[in-house]
């Protein structure tokens, strides 16, 4: 098979509307490679998006969901439960940040705990309003819409979005909007748009990942669980991209002395098996009544073996120092090229959540033509990268944190010649 002729096929046959990185097809992947169906190796820096913090087929993984498969797939957890479920809720209460009893609901993907914290909230507290941010995203349904603060190509053509969703600026002081700035502007929110007291929640991502990998600052966070007290709100944080050990912390929330109310949880959960979780303090997570959450697959038998094994590998392999280490090691090489490539006016990122953002040096703004020449460049090379940012001019890295260190050498290799080259021409 060729990927030109299963390109042409998918023309014919998927949405337009499913947008795709690359045109290569994947045939098999181990740990941080993946080869296409032609036979070409390529180095994953995207991990499926985040997904695969322990690699592609961790044996352990895989070992835990064959003896899954070898005695049952699926029955509904809320006809014919299981042990394992109420094992895995056990353990993420316990892991969670917070000094407070925890319950755990699971579902299926990132935007479906998304929306279900969203509705655990509103029954809560007895309130409909939720404020979040620009530049966050929070999922492709219509609640995960209206809380994205990105219209193209999250938004456009969709209509109206649910009401009662408020968005204030979030902190980014190099493109100039401070703490400061950030909570004048929730304190506009709330004299122009919004009484506080209507606001069920706000929800924050402590590290935005579509919207460019910039990490909320503790005085922020510090500010937003302080609102939140003060006027009845809870606060959700959604590790979605930053959990499990991806900024070098189980969480992205570790890295504050801040709890939130409601946490949500998804993608390297289950290290690439559909499994995402809402985790919250108790009698918040016990105002909603018997099947008012749930769904057919949440909490599927193998994600949950899948999960466990994913655990008990993060901390095995001691993964939240590894990817302290690695990112440590990313972010040197791109500083030591930094004077000779003007182009790169940030290089940033906890743990192995990093990123380097690009400007036109001509025209003095974001340059989402230099991000995506170096991202194709590294991708004739043999180098998986994404981009993001709301303009589009930011490679963010998300390898698996169990990449071999000879691969994350040649990596580095491929990044560097590959910036070079193309901010040369």
């Amino acid at each position: 098979m060729k990927n030109a002729a299963i390109s042409e096929r998918k023309n014919q046959s998927i949405s337009r509307g499913v947008g795709m990185t690359t045109q290569i097809y994947a045939d098999r992947a181990e740990n941080s490679e993946i080869w296409d169906v032609e036979g070409r190796r390529y180095i994953d820096f995207s991990s499926g998006i985040a997904v695969v913090n322990t690699g592609h087929r961790h044996p352990k993984v895989i070992e835990a969901v064959k003896a899954q498969l070898d005695r049952f797939t699926h029955t509904c957890h809320q006809v014919v439960p299981y042990e394992s479920y109420v094992r895995l809720a056990e353990r993420l209460n316990a892991m969670l940040p917070g000094k407070f009893e925890k319950k755990t609901i699971f579902v299926t993907t990132g935007a479906e705990a998304v929306e279900n914290a969203i509705k655990i909230a509103r029954n809560a507290t007895g309130r409909q309003a939720v404020i979040a941010f620009a530049g966050g995203f929070h999922g492709r349904t219509f609640m995960g819409m209206a809380l994205t603060g990105k219209v193209v190509p999250y938004k456009v053509g969709f209509g109206a979005m649910p009401g009662d969703v408020y968005h204030a600026p979030f902190p980014v002081p190099l493109h100039g909007v401070s703490v400061a700035d950030s909570l004048a502007a929730l304190d506009r929110l709330f004299k122009a748009d919004v009484d506080p007291a209507r606001v069920a929640a706000i929800i924050i991502e402590p590290v935005q990942g579509e919207g460019g990998f910039y990490d909320a600052p503790r005085e922020f966070l510090t500010a937003l669980r302080k609102l939140c007290d003060q006027h009845g709100m809870l606060l959700i944080a959604d590790e979605v991209q930053t959990g499990f050990a991806r900024t070098g912390k189980m969480f992205a929330m570790d890295h504050h002395e801040v709890a939130a109310d409601i946490t949500t949880m998804a993608k390297s959960l289950a290290g690439g098996f559909p499994l995402a979780a809402v985790t919250g303090r108790a009698e918040i997570m016990d105002a909603p009544g018997p099947g008012g959450l749930g769904g057919t697959y949440g909490g599927s038998p193998i994600g949950v073996a899948a999960a466990h094994a994913v655990l008990d590998v993060i901390e095995d392999e001691k993964l939240c120092d590894r990817a302290n280490t690695l990112g440590a090691r990313l972010k040197q090489r791109l500083q030591a090229i930094r004077d000779d490539v003007p182009e790169i006016v940030d290089i940033r990122g906890l743990g192995f959540m990093n990123a380097v953002e690009f400007n036109d040096v001509k025209k003095g703004l974001p340059s989402a033509e230099i991000a995506n020449a170096i991202r194709l460049k590294a991708l004739d090379k043999g180098l998986i990268l994404l981009t993001c940012g709301v303009y589009g001019n930011v490679i963010r890295f998300l390898a698996p944190i169990t990449i071999q260190d000879n691969v994350m050498n040649e990596a580095l290799d491929i990044l560097e010649s590959s910036i070079r080259e193309v901010c040369a021409a």
